[in-house]
């Protein structure tokens, strides 16, 4: 198991679905491993394939961050069954670090895919554990939280991440 870098907003992998997993491997299954570690240290809640430079459609999430394991979700190949409600909390990103915004997200999801052992399943989340869901999934499509923004906040965020990476702190 290793700790993976984490991609940064910009980076071409981050802003392009990614591709179904055809075949779960034994490189699969490591990278799952890579990647629920990668989740605890950075530390955060939640961390999709591309988010570590991989372009498969997989993420994992832990609302818990470790201290409840039956909260540790892994999604091979996730799609959106459900997503009712809505809730409106302030929202980050391992690969946006330092921003946060106020993001509209459902307020109970159902997400279906396939367990890490290939079997398929559907988990459904309320409050933090649904905006998680579809947090990642956004990933998986090739989409962040900024894009889900409107008006002055994006632009204001955007505009910082440019003058970070001009500066050579991005």
């Amino acid at each position: 198991m290793a700790l993976r870098p984490i991609k940064r907003y910009g980076e071409a992998v981050l802003h392009r679905p990614a591709a179904p997993v055809e075949a779960l491997t034994p490189e699969i299954d490591a990278l799952i491993d890579d990647m629920i570690d990668t989740m605890y240290a950075a530390p955060g809640i939640g961390l999709a394939a591309p988010q570590i430079g991989i372009d498969l459609r997989i993420f994992v999430t832990d609302v818990s961050s470790g201290r409840n394991p039956d909260d540790l979700v892994v999604m091979i190949n996730p799609e959106l069954v459900v997503a009712d409600g809505m809730q409106n909390h302030e929202e980050g990103c391992l690969s946006l670090p330092g921003f946060e915004a106020l993001v509209p997200r459902p307020e109970r999801t159902v997400v279906r895919g396939l367990d890490r052992t290939g079997r398929p399943h559907e988990v459904e989340g309320t409050g933090l554990t649904a905006r998680a869901f579809e947090h990642e999934l956004d990933h998986v499509e090739g989409r962040l939280f900024v894009d889900r923004l409107r008006g002055l906040r994006r632009e204001s965020i955007i505009r910082r991440v440019k003058k970070l990476r001009r500066s050579g702190k991005w």
